[in-house]
């Protein structure tokens, strides 16, 4: 088989590995990837614009710099850039710096209701990997869509209320959202950070060592010891579908299973997270504060007899491209963005009717690595369609 015949399965950190070793150019690694996007576009809508001539001249500058003797972590890996981000933003520069390829603006969703969980394109919406009539969920739409279908190995998302975790979710690929101020926010209210959306828990831990200089260990007992992990399917705040419920608990019992944690099951009732949010976005802090602070200790104190809060990453399955109506797929999400705790979504598998799964794992402010080291312990989801193929 040829490098591009290779290409839609490799993760990120593998195409590192193979252009510094020099067994393959960042230019024949480009033109796998543009020849990826052209096959997979007009099924999927991932991407608003493509970059080939830059993307061009920014692997020629990856293979020079890699001449003049330059360590970078990520020598070659095509990157899709979400739309709203552009390539002046400070993870897109974080990437760059370390050797990723821009090959365009993935897309993010257009006007209409206010949780904006889909995407747009000129050719029309973005349609879901695994159900073309569903939304592959948003505002990181483009992304996640990208990385399910092969066209990157890994691409940027910011997350303000779920915006990375929802798409990754209902693509069935993992979405990381990093500890609230470890990273220049997105948003003057503090709520939005940037992460990353990839195939693979390693390649999300590299992303996060790149984007915050710090390394975050992601591999089979890298975690000091078996975690604990609290499981909760509606914080109660959610109205959660049982088939969405189920396959997210069944997810966990297969981290359990691995030996990865030990599962709790309590009762547990966070206050509403809205009235806060919409204070927090609408620039009201006198009135978000009070709320924040309320909502922070409940939070916490979850964590002083737990090492993890497990959730599914939405109470429902991935909606049409009619939108969401008065389904809030935030519901599991959003209270993280105002507490500002690490969060990632793993993809737990297909519901019986084919619907997308994802699973919610929340860590203290600061324990990446714990989300990472837990989640590297999970084994392929039985129901989950490959689609890089």
């Amino acid at each position: 088989m040829s490098f591009a015949d290779d290409y839609p399965e490799l993760t990120a950190l593998r195409i590192a590995s193979l252009v510094r070793g020099g067994e393959v150019r960042a230019g024949e690694v480009l033109a796998a990837a543009l020849a990826r996007i052209e096959r997979e576009e007009p099924r999927t809508r991932a991407f608003t614009q493509r970059w080939p001539r830059r993307a061009a001249e920014a692997a020629a500058e990856v293979e020079r710099r890699l001449a003049a003797g330059e360590a970078l972590p990520l020598a070659g890996v095509p990157i899709g850039v979400k739309a709203t981000e552009g390539a002046t933003a400070f993870q897109t520069r974080r990437l760059l710096a370390a050797g990723c390829v821009p090959v365009g603006a993935t897309a993010t969703p257009g006007p209409g209701t206010g949780w904006r969980t889909w995407g747009a394109t000129p050719h029309g919406p973005t349609l879901n990997p695994h159900r073309a009539d569903r939304s592959p969920g948003g505002s990181s739409a483009g992304s996640a869509a990208a990385v399910a279908r092969g066209m990157v190995p890994l691409a940027t998302g910011s997350d303000g209320a779920g915006s990375v975790r929802i798409p990754a979710a209902w693509c069935s690929v993992v979405g990381l959202k990093p500890t609230n101020g470890r990273m220049p926010a997105r948003d003057r209210a503090g709520l939005n950070t940037p992460g990353p959306l990839t195939r693979c828990v390693a390649d999300a831990a590299a992303v996060l060592d790149v984007l915050t200089g710090t390394p975050a260990p992601a591999g089979p007992g890298t975690a000091p010891e078996e975690l604990s992990v609290l499981w909760s399917a509606t914080l109660g705040l959610a109205d959660t579908d049982p088939a969405v419920a189920g396959t997210a608990r069944t997810a966990l019992a297969r981290l359990s299973a691995a030996g990865a944690v030990r599962v709790r099951e309590a009762e547990v009732r966070l206050p509403d997270p809205a009235p806060c949010w919409r204070a927090l976005r609408g620039g009201d802090p006198a009135r978000a504060e009070p709320l924040r602070r309320a909502l922070t200790l409940a939070v916490d104190a979850l964590f002083r007899e737990h090492d993890l809060l497990a959730t599914p990453t939405t109470p429902n399955p991935p909606h049409g491209h009619q939108g969401p109506g008065e389904v809030m797929s935030v519901a599991l999400t959003w209270a993280f963005n105002i507490t500002g705790h690490p969060a990632l979504s793993l993809p737990a598998g297909l519901t019986a009717d084919g619907d997308p799964v994802g699973l919610h794992l929340v860590a203290r402010p600061g324990r990446e690595a714990d989300l990472l080291s837990v989640a590297a312990a999970a084994r392929p989801a039985h129901g989950t369609a490959d689609l890089t193929v």
